[in-house]
């Protein structure tokens, strides 16, 4: 099938007319007229309606008119999307990301990306509150957890594990055999969370829920990390966090044959038909950074 006649064939049926076709086309009325009468023979059926005042699509051109629309943007997305892909990131590149999961796993892939790409400046906002992208004037924000329904764009780029960790001191000083053990543990809650006390193991078929009893609380995930650290108590942390500690013997996962909830790792953008070179790198560039780290078996799944 030839691309070009279905391009003409639907300027014939908008302009209502071979003339004005042509004119918006820039090419002479003969070839138009010409290219529609070869595209009729090829699909065996009429098409257009001619009188001397203006052509009319039949029933069957205007279903074909509809198909041939969505054909010929597909084609213009695709060329569109190959012009793009082999730009180079220029601009400034404006990422939002949570702070434990930005200071972990964004700003490394960031000095990447500004490596290899010097040309393109990087604004990296670090928080734990929702940031607005389109007052905010974000390319892309990095969410961790589980997403809300939203207008965005997202995609799905990882997963993390949550563990429940405390200081090698302080494990010391309890035994638990069964997470009803916990609740009346000292806990350090993480306010940045919508529920951060209540929390459901499972093991096999087995599930339980456990409320745990705050003996401090801060709404920054980092600061937590630093008061288990500190032997204040017992908490839930992201595995991109204390993989390093718990490798180390710094952290114990406390009641490892139970787990908690997964969640996931998200890219989201403002509503938008194509992502310019700047976001499409930078995201290649995460996500081969979170392949990496799942491949390497460091317990993300």
């Amino acid at each position: 099938m030839n691309l070009n006649r279905l391009a003409y064939f639907a300027a014939v049926v908008d302009a209502g007319s071979f003339t004005r076709a042509a004119e918006r086309l820039g090419i002479t009325k003969a070839v138009v007229s010409q290219q529609v009468a070869r595209l009729e023979r090829d699909v065996g059926t009429t098409l257009l309606i001619r009188t001397t005042r203006r052509v009319h699509p039949t029933e069957a051109g205007r279903t074909f008119h509809a198909r041939c629309l969505k054909i010929l943007q597909q084609a213009e997305d695709a060329f569109d999307e190959l012009a793009q892909a082999a730009a180079e990131p220029t601009g400034t590149l404006r990422i939002a990301a949570p702070n434990d999961y930005g200071i972990s796993a964004v700003v490394p892939v960031v000095a990447a990306f500004s490596t290899r790409y010097p040309a393109c400046r990087v604004e990296l906002t670090l928080g734990d509150d929702t940031i607005d992208l389109a007052s905010g004037g974000m390319d892309v924000a990095i969410r961790v957890g589980w997403l809300a329904d939203s207008s965005l764009q997202a995609r799905r780029i990882g997963t993390f594990r949550q563990f429940m960790v405390c200081g090698a001191e302080f494990a010391g000083r309890f035994r638990a055999d069964d997470p009803q053990d916990l609740a009346g543990l000292p806990f350090v809650a993480n306010m940045a969370l919508r529920e951060p006390l209540l929390w459901q193991f499972s093991r096999g078929d087995d599930e339980q829920t456990v409320r745990m009893r705050a003996t401090i609380a801060i709404d920054a995930t980092p600061a937590v990390l630093a008061a288990v650290r500190a032997g204040a108590g017992l908490s839930v942390l992201p595995d991109f966090l204390v993989r390093d500690e718990l490798a180390t013997g710094r952290l114990v996962q406390v009641l490892p044959e139970w787990r908690l909830p997964s969640g996931g790792i998200y890219t989201v953008y403002p509503a938008a038909r194509f992502r310019p070179p700047k976001v499409t790198r930078f995201v290649e560039m995460l996500i081969a950074a979170e392949q990496k780290v799942e491949s390497g078996g460091q317990g993300r799944r």
